[in-house]
C-alpha cells in the first residue's frame, strides 16, 4: 500500500495572513502542537498539548494579524515614512519596531511617563559611566595646581594643602571614585571638630574636591552632596575671655606662639591673618599693625592700632624678621589647644577676636572705627559686640601685661 502523506504542518489562513501549526513528539512520546508567531518581530513558538487548543490559538492569532495587516494597508504616507524612519533608527540596536514599542510600553507602565523614563536612563548612565582611576592625593594635587594658577589667596591654598592633602588624602589612600558618602561621614564624625564652623569649612573643601573629581571623570558623582551639613545658628551671643583668662593663656603660651595670642587678643586679627603676618608689618614705633591686602581676609588694606599693653608684649620681639608664626597651619591650631589645656582655660572659637571687639567697643563706643580696625562692617560690630562688657572691664582687659618684662623669654630671630 502506498504510504499516506502527512497532513502536518497545518495552516490557518485569514485574509492574507497564514499561521502555521506544527506537530511534534515530546521526549516521552506524547504529541505536542506548536503555533508559529511573529507578534514581537521574532520567530517564536507557543506549545499546546491539545490539538484543538492549538488550532483555536492559530485562528485567533491569524485574525489579530489580519487586523494589523488591514491597518498597515491603510497607513498614510506620513505614517509610512515614520515607520521606515523608525526601522532605520532601531537597526543599529538590532531591534524591530514592534519589539522596541513593546519594550517602551512596558517601561512606561512602570515609570509613568517619558520624563520619568529619561530620568531613569540618566540615573543609570551616571551610575555606570566609565571613570578614570585616580588616587585622592593626585586629585588634590591637581586641584591645588588649578587653584594656584587662578591666583587664589595663600590662605585658600593652605587650606587645600592642610585639610585635603595632609588629612583627607592621608586617610583615604585609594582612588577617589571608590569613596562613598558613609565613609566620608564616618571620617568627619571621628574628627570631633571643635565647632560647627570648622566642620562646615571642611565639608565645603571636600565638596570642592568631589565636584572637581566628577567634572574630570575621576568619580561617578559628588559623594559630599549627601553628607550632613553643619547647623550654625545665628545668635547675638559670642564667646569672649575674661581678663584673668587672657592672662592665663598668655602665661601658658610658648615664646613662639605668645605674639600670636597677644595680637589676636589685643588687636583683633583673625587667626588666618596672623598666620600670614610678618614682623615687618608691625611698627612698634608708630604703634600700628599694617594688614596688607595679601594678609587680609577681605583683600583690603587696613591699619590696626597697637594698644599700650600689646606694645609691652611685643617689645621683646622687636628685632625679629620673617613671619610672626613660623609653624604650620595645623601646628597653629594644635598649639592653641595645648596652651588652652595648660592654662586650664577652654578654647573659645574666635574668642580672641571676639574679646578684642567687645572690650574695644566698651572702651571707645565707636562701631565704625572698630569695624575699620577689624575689617568688617559697623552693623556686624553693633550686632555682636555692643554692650557685652562694661568700661571698667575693658580697662582691666587692656591692662593685662607681663608680670615683669624679664618674664618674657625671647627666641632666636628668624632669617
Amino acid at each position: 500500500m502506498k504510504k499516506r502523506k502527512s497532513d502536518w504542518p497545518r495552516k490557518v489562513t485569514v485574509g492574507r495572513i497564514t499561521v502555521t501549526v506544527y506537530r511534534r513528539k515530546t521526549p516521552q512520546g506524547n504529541p505536542n502542537y506548536m503555533v508559529e508567531s511573529y507578534v514581537t518581530g521574532e520567530r517564536k513558538y507557543k506549545s499546546y498539548p491539545v490539538e484543538q487548543d492549538a488550532m483555536e490559538a492559530a485562528l485567533l492569532l491569524a485574525r489579530r494579524l489580519s487586523t494589523r495587516d488591514t491597518k498597515a494597508a491603510a497607513l498614510t504616507e506620513q505614517q509610512a515614512i515614520e515607520y521606515i524612519r523608525a526601522t532605520e533608527v532601531l537597526e543599529p540596536f538590532k531591534l524591530t519596531v514592534g519589539g522596541a514599542a513593546e519594550a517602551l510600553a512596558e517601561s512606561l507602565k512602570k515609570l509613568g511617563d517619558m520624563a520619568a523614563l529619561h530620568d531613569a536612563v540618566k540615573f543609570y548612565a551616571e551610575r555606570h559611566k566609565k571613570i578614570t582611576d585616580k588616587l585622592v592625593s593626585d586629585v588634590v594635587a591637581e586641584l591645588y595646581a588649578k587653584k594656584k594658577s587662578e591666583k587664589m589667596s595663600v590662605r585658600y591654598l593652605q587650606d587645600i594643602r592642610s585639610r585635603l592633602q595632609n588629612k583627607f588624602a592621608k586617610k583615604f589612600v585609594c582612588n577617589i571614585g571608590s569613596i562613598t558618602t558613609p565613609m566620608i561621614q564616618a571620617w568627619l564624625d571621628s574628627l570631633n571638630c571643635e565647632s560647627q564652623h570648622t566642620y562646615k569649612n571642611l565639608r565645603t573643601l571636600l565638596n570642592l574636591l568631589f565636584v572637581f573629581a566628577k567634572n574630570r571623570g575621576y568619580a561617578v558623582d559628588n559623594q559630599i552632596s549627601e553628607v550632613e551639613r553643619a547647623t550654625i545658628r545665628d545668635t547675638d551671643e559670642v564667646g569672649i575671655y575674661k581678663p584673668a583668662e587672657i592672662s592665663k593663656l598668655l602665661t601658658a603660651a610658648t615664646p613662639d606662639f605668645l605674639p600670636c595670642v597677644a595680637i589676636g587678643a589685643f588687636a583683633g586679627l583673625r587667626s588666618a591673618e596672623i598666620e600670614r603676618l610678618e614682623w615687618s608689618d608691625i611698627d612698634l614705633a608708630s604703634k600700628l599693625i599694617t594688614i596688607r591686602k595679601i594678609v587680609a581676609k577681605t583683600a583690603s588694606r587696613r591699619f590696626v592700632p597697637i594698644s599700650n599693653n600689646l606694645l609691652v608684649w611685643l617689645v621683646p620681639y622687636a628685632k625679629h624678621v620673617g613671619k610672626v608664626w613660623t609653624g604650620t597651619h595645623d601646628g597653629y591650631y594644635e598649639t592653641q589647644q595645648k596652651i588652652s589645656s595648660k592654662a586650664e582655660v577652654g578654647w573659645v572659637h574666635n574668642g580672641l577676636r571676639h574679646s578684642y571687639a567687645s572690650y574695644r567697643f566698651a572702651e571707645i563706643y565707636d562701631s565704625g572705627r572698630i569695624a575699620g580696625e577689624m575689617g568688617n562692617s559697623a552693623s556686624v560690630v553693633n550686632k555682636h559686640y555692643k554692650e557685652l562688657v562694661k568700661p571698667a572691664e575693658a580697662a582691666e582687659y587692656f591692662a593685662v601685661k607681663p608680670q615683669a618684662p624679664e618674664n618674657v623669654v625671647s627666641f632666636a630671630a628668624s632669617n
